[in-house]
């Protein structure tokens, strides 16, 4: 019999409805057993509508759960290292939503502990694992497109968190680290280094340019990769509507 992984979600929010949740439960050996949402009222609804059978108000009492033993840590960043630690110390590996924690020292400290406890620790940048990113891998390894020379990231668009309604967490540097950036970049600069490899070398800056909230608006960055290819990127969150742009772009000489 295959391993069976009970898990159990700590924040049941929206990345929780269609990104992630349902996958949980379509894996085998994987099952769903027990929710938690500040919010009891919340957390019922949620369990309910997907059918599982525990919901809580408190993590603590998710995490010392005898039937858990894999925890989804899906709240916002300010309280990644908080539980990812917690479940770690009780036994428990944890797979965690990106950005990984609200700051550089929170992140080492988590690593630290499982490297301690022995229990591993995922974040969410699941984007390597899909057909369409993987073939980019395989076309840059194979040297289909040449020798990749440089790598270039624009995106670009409005203030979208301004205009939904309880978004404003993402750009509370308290809640969420920083901005926008923190959320969205992390995943094209995960995928960079999964093609690239590591960053070995980086220098840029940060602006509120629209001074909409405390958080930084607008990044430019520079980097070089363990491969030797450099890159650059270009972020802002506060562009007019008719600007919206969102690609990723590799440069490469063809030999």
């Amino acid at each position: 019999m295959g391993i069976e992984i009970k898990w159990g979600f700590i924040g049941c929010g929206d990345v929780t409805e269609v990104k992630s949740g349902p996958a949980f439960n379509k894996i085998k050996g994987s099952e769903v057993v027990a929710v938690m949402r500040r919010d009891s009222q919340k957390a019922q609804d949620y369990a309910l509508r997907h059918g599982i059978a525990k919901w809580y108000d408190n993590a603590t009492h998710l995490i010392n759960d005898e039937e858990v033993n894999a925890i989804y840590i899906a709240t916002p960043p300010s309280t990644h290292a908080k539980y990812a630690i917690e479940a770690m110390r009780a036994g428990k590996p944890v797979y965690v939503e990106k950005p990984m924690a609200t700051t550089y020292d929170e992140c080492l400290e988590m690593n630290r502990i499982s490297k301690e406890t022995g229990l591993p620790l995922f974040v969410a940048y699941y984007r390597r694992t899909l057909p369409g990113f993987l073939k980019v891998k395989e076309l840059v390894e194979e040297g289909r497109i040449g020798k990749l020379l440089l790598a270039n990231i624009r995106l670009m668009r409005p203030a979208q968190e301004m205009e939904k309604e309880n978004a404003t967490w993402r750009v509370d540097p308290a809640t969420a680290g920083g901005g926008v950036f923190y959320d969205l970049a992390s995943h094209q600069i995960d995928f960079m280094t999964f093609v690239f490899g590591e960053v070995v070398e980086v220098n840029g800056a940060t602006a509120n340019m629209a001074r909409f909230y405390k958080a930084e608006d607008t990044v430019v960055a520079n980097f070089k990769f363990a491969s030797g290819v450099l890159g650059s990127g270009v972020w802002s969150f506060v562009t007019g509507h008719a600007y919206p742009i969102l690609p990723m772009k590799f440069h490469g000489l063809m030999f």
